[in-house]
């Protein structure tokens, strides 16, 4: 049986780890939720292009089931 917090942690670390990994908003300053696999990233970023890099950077997660990109984009 899955643990229910466990797999929230391991998604919430793989989101995580994803968006710090990206060259594109690694620096930016986004937050995000996870819940029974929707992930909803908020926040705001310099261009259209860094809203569209910080979706796809998601995209293929083990877990990940839907993406709510509510980035603003301001600049």
């Amino acid at each position: 049986m899955i643990d229910v917090h466990t797999a929230h942690a391991a998604l919430d670390e793989q989101v995580s780890q994803a968006l710090d990994s990206s060259p594109y908003v690694a620096r930016c300053n986004l937050r995000f939720e996870t819940h029974e696999g929707r992930v909803t990233l908020h926040g705001a970023v310099d261009s259209f292009f860094k809203k569209q890099m910080a979706q796809e950077s998601l995209r293929g997660l083990a877990g990940v089931r839907q993406i709510d990109n509510l980035l603003e984009v301001r600049g």
